[in-house]
Protein backbone atom coordinates (compact mmCIF):
# COMPACT_ATOMS: atom_id res chain seq x y z
CA UNK A 1 0.00 0.00 0.00
CA UNK A 2 3.03 2.28 0.84
CA UNK A 3 4.39 1.78 -2.45
CA UNK A 4 1.07 2.35 -4.28
CA UNK A 5 0.88 5.68 -2.55
CA UNK A 6 4.31 6.59 -3.01
CA UNK A 7 3.96 5.92 -6.65
CA UNK A 8 0.31 8.09 -6.80
CA UNK A 9 1.85 10.79 -5.22
CA UNK A 10 5.19 10.69 -8.10
CA UNK A 11 2.44 10.48 -10.78
CA UNK A 12 0.38 13.64 -9.35
CA UNK A 13 3.71 15.28 -8.92
CA UNK A 14 4.87 14.71 -12.12
CA UNK A 15 1.74 16.03 -13.54
CA UNK A 16 1.63 19.19 -11.92
CA UNK A 17 4.98 20.20 -13.15
CA UNK A 18 3.94 19.66 -16.60
CA UNK A 19 1.10 21.18 -15.86
CA UNK A 20 2.98 24.29 -14.59
CA UNK A 21 5.72 24.38 -17.12
CA UNK A 22 3.16 24.39 -19.86
CA UNK A 23 1.36 27.29 -18.27
CA UNK A 24 4.64 29.10 -17.85
CA UNK A 25 5.31 28.67 -21.64
CA UNK A 26 2.05 29.82 -22.70
CA UNK A 27 2.04 32.69 -20.93
CA UNK A 28 5.97 33.30 -22.24
CA UNK A 29 4.38 32.89 -25.60
CA UNK A 30 1.68 35.17 -24.78
CA UNK A 31 3.97 37.48 -23.28
CA UNK A 32 6.27 37.03 -26.67
CA UNK A 33 3.55 37.63 -28.76
CA UNK A 34 1.80 41.12 -26.78
CA UNK A 35 5.24 42.49 -26.93
CA UNK A 36 5.82 42.75 -30.82
CA UNK A 37 3.95 44.91 -32.88
CA UNK A 38 3.69 44.69 -36.03
CA UNK A 39 3.03 47.33 -38.45
CA UNK A 40 2.13 47.36 -42.06
CA UNK A 41 3.21 50.50 -43.64
CA UNK A 42 3.31 52.14 -46.93
CA UNK A 43 5.34 54.75 -48.76
CA UNK A 44 4.52 58.49 -46.79
CA UNK A 45 4.17 60.94 -43.98
CA UNK A 46 2.20 58.92 -42.28
CA UNK A 47 4.41 55.95 -41.70
CA UNK A 48 7.39 57.70 -41.39
CA UNK A 49 5.71 59.92 -38.82
CA UNK A 50 4.71 56.24 -36.83
CA UNK A 51 8.21 55.30 -38.05
CA UNK A 52 10.18 58.25 -36.56
CA UNK A 53 7.61 59.14 -33.81
CA UNK A 54 5.32 56.28 -32.35
CA UNK A 55 7.76 53.77 -32.62
CA UNK A 56 10.98 55.14 -30.29
CA UNK A 57 7.93 55.84 -27.72
CA UNK A 58 6.58 52.24 -28.10
CA UNK A 59 10.03 50.95 -27.54
CA UNK A 60 10.89 52.35 -24.31
CA UNK A 61 7.76 50.44 -22.86
CA UNK A 62 9.72 47.39 -24.10
CA UNK A 63 7.34 46.54 -27.15
CA UNK A 64 9.26 45.60 -30.08
CA UNK A 65 7.80 46.99 -33.50
CA UNK A 66 8.33 44.82 -36.59
CA UNK A 67 7.59 46.34 -39.90
CA UNK A 68 5.99 44.99 -43.38
CA UNK A 69 6.37 47.75 -46.29
CA UNK A 70 3.05 47.68 -48.64
CA UNK A 71 2.89 49.52 -51.90
CA UNK A 72 -0.94 49.05 -52.13
CA UNK A 73 -3.08 50.21 -48.96
CA UNK A 74 -5.65 47.68 -49.81
CA UNK A 75 -2.68 45.06 -49.77
CA UNK A 76 -1.81 45.93 -46.26
CA UNK A 77 -5.75 46.37 -45.09
CA UNK A 78 -6.45 42.28 -46.92
CA UNK A 79 -2.81 41.53 -44.47
CA UNK A 80 -4.05 43.76 -41.22
CA UNK A 81 -7.43 41.15 -41.69
CA UNK A 82 -6.17 38.22 -42.02
CA UNK A 83 -3.50 38.85 -39.08
CA UNK A 84 -0.14 39.05 -41.37
CA UNK A 85 -0.46 42.50 -39.63
CA UNK A 86 -1.64 44.16 -36.76
CA UNK A 87 -1.59 47.85 -37.23
CA UNK A 88 -1.75 50.63 -40.13
CA UNK A 89 -1.64 54.31 -39.95
CA UNK A 90 -1.85 55.10 -43.96
CA UNK A 91 -5.79 55.49 -43.79
CA UNK A 92 -8.43 57.41 -43.30
CA UNK A 93 -12.26 56.69 -41.71
CA UNK A 94 -13.99 56.23 -45.54
CA UNK A 95 -11.25 53.98 -46.52
CA UNK A 96 -11.29 51.84 -43.83
CA UNK A 97 -15.02 51.76 -44.14
CA UNK A 98 -15.14 51.60 -48.04
CA UNK A 99 -12.90 48.36 -47.35
CA UNK A 100 -14.59 46.99 -44.90
CA UNK A 101 -18.11 46.84 -46.77
CA UNK A 102 -16.63 45.06 -49.63
CA UNK A 103 -14.45 42.44 -48.13
CA UNK A 104 -16.92 41.97 -44.75
CA UNK A 105 -14.01 42.38 -42.82
CA UNK A 106 -13.88 44.14 -39.04
CA UNK A 107 -11.03 47.24 -38.83
CA UNK A 108 -11.76 49.35 -36.42
CA UNK A 109 -10.04 52.78 -35.71
CA UNK A 110 -7.89 52.92 -32.76
CA UNK A 111 -7.36 56.87 -32.72
CA UNK A 112 -7.40 59.80 -34.97
CA UNK A 113 -4.36 61.08 -36.61
CA UNK A 114 -2.34 63.79 -37.80
CA UNK A 115 -3.44 64.25 -41.58
CA UNK A 116 -2.47 65.86 -44.41
CA UNK A 117 -5.09 67.34 -46.39
CA UNK A 118 -5.76 66.69 -49.92
CA UNK A 119 -5.48 70.20 -51.96
CA UNK A 120 -5.90 71.55 -56.01
CA UNK A 121 -2.35 71.70 -57.38
CA UNK A 122 -1.92 74.08 -60.35
CA UNK A 123 -1.11 71.91 -63.52
CA UNK A 124 -0.80 74.51 -66.82
CA UNK A 125 -2.63 77.21 -64.74
CA UNK A 126 -1.25 78.84 -62.42
CA UNK A 127 -4.27 80.12 -60.13
CA UNK A 128 -7.84 79.20 -59.63
CA UNK A 129 -8.80 83.09 -61.72
CA UNK A 130 -7.30 80.88 -65.39
CA UNK A 131 -10.20 78.32 -65.44
CA UNK A 132 -11.50 78.35 -68.72
CA UNK A 133 -14.28 76.31 -69.96
CA UNK A 134 -13.16 72.71 -71.09
CA UNK A 135 -10.40 72.47 -68.52
CA UNK A 136 -8.90 69.21 -67.61
CA UNK A 137 -8.80 68.26 -64.19
CA UNK A 138 -7.20 65.18 -62.88
CA UNK A 139 -8.92 63.75 -59.47
CA UNK A 140 -8.07 60.07 -57.95
CA UNK A 141 -10.16 56.99 -59.06
CA UNK A 142 -10.79 55.64 -55.80
CA UNK A 143 -14.65 56.18 -54.28
CA UNK A 144 -13.66 57.92 -50.73
CA UNK A 145 -10.48 60.41 -52.32
CA UNK A 146 -12.92 60.88 -55.37
CA UNK A 147 -15.90 62.54 -53.52
CA UNK A 148 -12.85 64.51 -51.67
CA UNK A 149 -12.04 65.85 -54.85
CA UNK A 150 -15.35 66.99 -55.83
CA UNK A 151 -15.54 68.38 -52.47
CA UNK A 152 -12.62 70.23 -53.29
CA UNK A 153 -13.74 71.25 -56.91
CA UNK A 154 -17.26 72.10 -55.34
CA UNK A 155 -15.61 74.36 -53.00
CA UNK A 156 -13.54 76.26 -55.84
CA UNK A 157 -17.02 77.31 -57.25
CA UNK A 158 -16.12 74.84 -60.26
CA UNK A 159 -18.73 72.44 -59.74
CA UNK A 160 -22.45 71.98 -57.78
CA UNK A 161 -23.12 68.48 -56.12
CA UNK A 162 -26.59 67.65 -55.81
CA UNK A 163 -28.56 69.08 -52.45
CA UNK A 164 -28.74 66.17 -49.71
CA UNK A 165 -25.81 64.07 -50.58
CA UNK A 166 -23.15 63.02 -48.21
CA UNK A 167 -20.12 64.25 -49.45
CA UNK A 168 -17.85 61.43 -48.40
CA UNK A 169 -20.19 59.50 -50.94
CA UNK A 170 -20.78 61.93 -53.53
CA UNK A 171 -19.69 60.63 -57.12
CA UNK A 172 -19.68 62.19 -61.00
CA UNK A 173 -23.43 61.36 -60.93
CA UNK A 174 -23.88 63.98 -58.12
CA UNK A 175 -22.77 66.75 -60.11
CA UNK A 176 -25.87 68.91 -61.26
CA UNK A 177 -23.72 72.01 -62.53
CA UNK A 178 -20.09 72.47 -64.16
CA UNK A 179 -20.45 75.84 -65.26
CA UNK A 180 -16.59 75.62 -67.23
CA UNK A 181 -17.84 72.76 -68.54
CA UNK A 182 -14.45 70.79 -67.13
CA UNK A 183 -13.19 67.78 -68.10
CA UNK A 184 -12.70 65.70 -64.64
CA UNK A 185 -10.67 62.90 -65.15
CA UNK A 186 -10.85 59.87 -62.71
CA UNK A 187 -7.01 58.07 -62.32
CA UNK A 188 -4.87 56.62 -59.75
CA UNK A 189 -3.80 58.45 -57.68
CA UNK A 190 0.25 58.02 -57.68
CA UNK A 191 -0.01 59.05 -61.83
CA UNK A 192 -1.24 62.33 -61.11
CA UNK A 193 1.70 64.54 -60.03
CA UNK A 194 3.62 62.70 -62.86
CA UNK A 195 1.39 64.50 -65.45
CA UNK A 196 0.74 67.68 -63.69
CA UNK A 197 2.21 69.27 -67.03
CA UNK A 198 -0.17 68.01 -69.12
CA UNK A 199 -3.57 68.64 -67.92
CA UNK A 200 -4.42 72.47 -66.12
CA UNK A 201 -5.71 71.05 -62.19
CA UNK A 202 -5.23 68.01 -60.23
CA UNK A 203 -6.47 67.34 -57.02
CA UNK A 204 -3.90 65.03 -55.00
CA UNK A 205 -4.08 63.43 -51.66
CA UNK A 206 -2.05 64.17 -48.82
CA UNK A 207 -0.04 61.13 -49.04
CA UNK A 208 0.72 61.04 -52.69
CA UNK A 209 2.13 65.21 -52.24
CA UNK A 210 4.67 63.99 -50.22
CA UNK A 211 5.56 60.87 -51.57
CA UNK A 212 6.18 62.79 -54.73
CA UNK A 213 8.13 65.53 -53.56
CA UNK A 214 5.30 67.78 -54.64
CA UNK A 215 5.73 71.62 -52.60
CA UNK A 216 2.59 71.54 -50.53
CA UNK A 217 2.84 74.75 -50.10
CA UNK A 218 2.24 75.70 -53.90
CA UNK A 219 -1.64 74.33 -53.64
CA UNK A 220 -4.05 76.69 -55.02
CA UNK A 221 -7.24 75.20 -52.44
CA UNK A 222 -7.06 72.95 -49.24
CA UNK A 223 -9.95 70.45 -48.53
CA UNK A 224 -11.93 71.23 -45.83
CA UNK A 225 -11.48 68.14 -43.38
CA UNK A 226 -14.08 66.25 -42.26
CA UNK A 227 -14.71 63.76 -39.91
CA UNK A 228 -14.33 60.68 -42.31
CA UNK A 229 -11.21 62.08 -44.09
CA UNK A 230 -9.25 62.10 -41.12
CA UNK A 231 -6.28 59.58 -40.94
CA UNK A 232 -7.11 57.10 -37.79
CA UNK A 233 -4.93 54.20 -36.59
CA UNK A 234 -6.40 51.16 -37.66
CA UNK A 235 -6.63 47.78 -36.28
CA UNK A 236 -8.39 44.39 -36.37
CA UNK A 237 -11.73 44.40 -33.87
CA UNK A 238 -10.17 41.38 -31.99
CA UNK A 239 -7.15 43.38 -30.98
CA UNK A 240 -8.76 46.67 -29.97
CA UNK A 241 -8.59 46.24 -26.42
CA UNK A 242 -5.27 44.89 -26.09
CA UNK A 243 -2.60 46.30 -24.21
CA UNK A 244 -0.35 47.17 -27.21
CA UNK A 245 -3.43 48.87 -29.05
CA UNK A 246 -3.98 51.00 -26.11
CA UNK A 247 -0.15 51.77 -26.12
CA UNK A 248 -0.08 52.69 -29.71
CA UNK A 249 -3.20 55.15 -28.72
CA UNK A 250 -1.99 56.43 -25.74
CA UNK A 251 1.54 57.01 -27.92
CA UNK A 252 -0.22 59.74 -30.40
CA UNK A 253 -2.22 61.01 -27.72
CA UNK A 254 0.75 61.71 -25.40
CA UNK A 255 2.94 64.81 -24.41
CA UNK A 256 6.02 63.90 -26.66
CA UNK A 257 4.02 63.08 -29.63
CA UNK A 258 2.25 66.85 -29.89
CA UNK A 259 5.70 68.45 -28.47
CA UNK A 260 7.05 66.79 -31.70
CA UNK A 261 3.91 67.86 -34.01
CA UNK A 262 3.78 71.57 -32.71
CA UNK A 263 7.60 71.82 -33.56
CA UNK A 264 7.39 69.81 -37.23
CA UNK A 265 3.95 71.30 -38.36
CA UNK A 266 5.59 73.94 -40.65
CA UNK A 267 2.91 76.11 -42.36
CA UNK A 268 0.40 73.54 -40.97
CA UNK A 269 1.40 70.70 -43.14
CA UNK A 270 -0.19 68.68 -40.82
CA UNK A 271 -4.16 68.91 -39.74
CA UNK A 272 -4.53 68.06 -36.52
CA UNK A 273 -7.59 66.03 -35.16
CA UNK A 274 -9.08 66.13 -31.99
CA UNK A 275 -9.18 62.80 -30.09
Amino acid sequence: MKKLVAAFLTLSLVVFLAACGNNSSDKGAESKETKTIKVGTSPGPYSELFLDVVKPILEKQGFKVKQTEFTDLQQADVALADGGVDLNVDQHTAYMNNFNKESGSKLVSLTPIPTVPAALFPGKKASLDDVKKGDVVAIPQDPSNAARAYAILQKAGWIKIKDGVDPINATAKDIVENKNNLEIKEMDSAQIPRILQDIDYGVIPGSIVYSSGIDATKSLLQEDVVKDYELVAVVDEKNKDTKWAKAVKDAYNSKEFKDYIDKHNKDNYWFIPQP
